[in-house]
């Protein structure tokens, strides 16, 4: 009689626990290890706790990797629809967005880690918590099959570190250099610090070695250290590869993007020679928030008092080409700690793309975030983690 493969999984986050599950499903044996007192921490807080846990439209160029086709096979071999037919029968249904991202019907994270784990558990998997594990060496010689899906550095108050990475390098892994992505960036500007709190829908231009690099639409939210929102999460994976290699990292910022300079300068012009009686600062607040509005004012040296028969044609034009165009110097990120992911990791062309299994050291496997793959915001890293742990356990369960 055979024995009972043993499978020891490092993590019980996103690819953790599906692997967890598929390998269970093929009846073996399955103990994961999770350093945390709880699983699913990053599922749990993912979303601002609505969990966005993948997204219908899926390509290889969602992704960032020294290595870019890796995640060709994953993604179209557990795709969205694969995906979805696996939530389906844990009771898991799916809200798909207009714009592909998907949400569970619930609109709750806890929902997804509760039944992710609660189906594990069903399925005979051992999940002991509070348990960092040290030696991977040793696991090995314990084990069948070990999977390391440590997650990243990101997000340390929820267990984030170098763990993975660590035992790869045991095995003779490269490590690609890592950095925080998904992640707000710090500003050398104190009229930024000024605007702290203030919030306004707009377009975020990122230029390295002032070349226009990429651009992005939505929230921007000033703060004591710089600046946030989703307009300027979605620019900073390129942002700190490039502050890495230590080039001049600027962003333009358009607070008010329908609005071309010649209309918004004649916006202005024409309540300057209204007869309401306005201040450029009352001119500015029917715009944009009243912090933004004295930020603008002081950025070009003009008094909030200025009556509006002292504005005149070309102060119009200023303050609008200000608004439209304001540039920033970015001196750094806001670290792992805030970053949602981290970029960089396990060489990728060490890792068989169809397996997940080490080209280095047989029967180990390497999935999600541990590995030099980091995608755009929207679902995306949600959905490599996925495919990753599925893949690794369908190997596995061959093997």
């Amino acid at each position: 009689m055979l024995k009972e493969k043993k499978v020891a999984i490092i993590g019980g986050g996103a690819s953790g626990l599906l692997c967890a599950i598929f390998c269970a499903k093929k009846s073996l044996s399955v103990d994961v290890f999770e350093q945390n007192a709880k699983c699913a921490k990053k599922i749990l807080v993912s979303g601002n706790g609505r969990c966005n846990i993948t997204n219908k439209n899926l390509s290889p160029n969602d992704y960032f990797s020294q290595n870019p086709l890796f995640v060709e096979f994953a993604l179209k071999e557990f795709g969205f629809g694969e995906f979805e037919k696996f939530c389906e029968s844990i009771g898991l249904l799916l809200d798909i967005k207009d714009d592909g991202r998907v949400y569970p019907l619930s609109n709750e994270a806890k929902s997804v880690a509760s039944l992710l784990l609660s189906h594990a558990k069903n399925l005979g998997v051992a999940i002991h918590t509070d348990k960092k594990i040290s030696d991977i060496k040793k696991l090995l010689s314990e084990y069948d099959s070990v999977v390391v899906a440590t997650g990243s550095e990101a997000a340390s108050h929820l267990g984030g570190n170098r763990d993975g990475l660590e035992f790869a390098k045991e095995f003779g892994h490269n490590i690609i250099p890592t950095y925080p992505s998904l992640v707000q960036l710090h500003l050398n500007s104190n009229i930024a610090k000024k605007m702290s709190g203030a919030k306004i829908e707009g377009e975020v231009t990122l230029l390295v070695n002032n070349k226009k690099e990429a651009t992005s639409s939505g929230d921007i939210l000033f703060t004591d250290y710089g600046v946030s929102g989703f307009a300027v999460l979605d620019i900073s994976q390129m942002a700190s590869t490039a502050l890495m290699e230590f080039s001049h990292v600027s962003i333009s910022v358009n607070l008010l993007p329908n609005l071309n300079a010649q209309k918004l300068s004649a916006h202005i012009n024409k309540l300057a020679t209204s007869s309401l009686k306005m201040t450029i600062f009352d001119i500015l607040i029917g715009l944009v928030p009243t912090k933004i509005a004295s930020g603008i004012l002081e950025e070009l040296d003009i008094s909030a008092s200025l009556c509006q028969d002292e504005i005149g044609v070309k102060l119009a034009k200023k303050i609008a080409n200000q608004m439209l165009n304001w540039r920033f110097e970015v001196s750094g990120t806001h670290g792992f700690r805030h970053a949602e992911v981290s970029g960089g990791g396990v060489d990728t062309t060490e890792i068989n793309p169809k397996t997940f299994e080490s080209l280095k050291q047989k029967n180990i496997y390497f999935c999600g975030e541990v590995l030099d793959v980091v995608g755009r915001r929207g679902g995306y890293n949600f959905a490599f983690a996925w495919a990753s742990g599925y893949l690794a356990a369908k190997h596995i369960a061959r093997a």
